[in-house]
């Protein structure tokens, strides 16, 4: 019985291109950070925008919510990362963080910690208890970084996606990898960890039109997803359900079986290309 996944809303506003998507933990919210500059939250239930923020003029490629603080932490191509409440409006805090581009922004799960990583070939963690002081600086890649990502089962932990190819393992406390994962033959667009179960596995997804699934604890490729068209440019373990989703430049959503990697359904909206991916924990969206 192949998996129904249905699209029970969606949110239409013609806008430039949306760079990312973050679900709120306990609101019914979606933060989008938009090619144009701007960050917007949506009420999914209402089909509503709540908030809109004008961040910058250039594009916002990753935006997030630190929910415990009631922020939203943005990063831009003008290489800033600017931090704003979202209930009253006010800016907590701009500051330059990259040479480059700002490729994306992760939250630690507990500490006050967010990572960028940039067009720079860097990632940096920022530490708001510390004024948002940077406390550590990871070298190693060697193009751009495209997605940064806590491990939910180890948060000393991190993995970093890159165009040089390989994505690699980090700790918090160590400026060099653990160790780096080769095997895509294109760059790698992004990065997820299997949150469901206790399986020690990532996704990744990359320019040469596949997925993988890797074991980090033996540092070997588990399975290749084939099928899509283009560059696959979003990739999640659902937390609930035992399914892999991908999104591709090619405009598809596909969804896979996490344990058999059956290809389940494939969904095709007349979406132009797919750049973002989000879901909620504890939820079956």
């Amino acid at each position: 019985m192949p998996l129904r996944l249905d699209i029970k809303r969606k949110l239409a506003q013609r806008s430039e291109r949306v760079k990312s998507a973050d679900l709120h933990p306990t609101e019914p919210w979606i933060l989008s950070s938009l090619y144009s500059g701007s960050v917007c939250i949506w009420n999914y239930q209402t089909q509503t925008m709540v908030k809109s923020f004008e961040v910058t003029e250039l594009p916002v490629r990753s935006a997030k919510f630190i929910a415990r603080k009631q922020w939203v932490v943005a990063g831009a191509d003008d290489m800033f990362i600017r931090v704003y409440n979202y209930n009253t409006m006010d800016k907590v805090k701009v500051f330059e963080a990259h040479t480059d581009y700002i490729r994306c922004v992760a939250v630690h799960p507990t500490q006050p910690f967010v990572l960028s990583s940039s067009d720079d070939m860097l990632i940096k963690l920022w530490d708001w208890d510390k004024g948002w002081a940077c406390t550590h600086i990871f070298e190693g890649h060697s193009h751009y970084v495209m997605q940064v990502t806590f491990n939910p089962k180890d948060t000393n932990t991190f993995a970093s996606a890159s165009l040089d190819r390989t994505i690699k393992i980090w700790s918090i406390g160590s400026p060099d990898p653990n160790f780096t994962l080769d095997g895509h033959s294109k760059g790698v667009n992004c990065v997820d960890y299997f949150t469901g179960g206790d399986r020690p596995f990532l996704i990744t997804g990359s320019d040469d039109q596949t997925a993988k699934v890797w074991d980090y604890q033996t540092k070997s490729c588990v399975q290749t997803l084939e099928g899509h068209a283009h560059n696959v440019s979003a990739v999640c373990f659902h937390p609930e359900l035992p399914i892999i989703i991908t999104g591709s430049e090619d405009g598809t959503v596909r969804l896979w079986h996490s344990t058999t990697y059956r290809l389940e359904n494939t969904l095709n909206y007349g979406l132009e290309r797919v750049w973002a991916l989000g879901y909620m924990k504890g939820s079956r969206r």
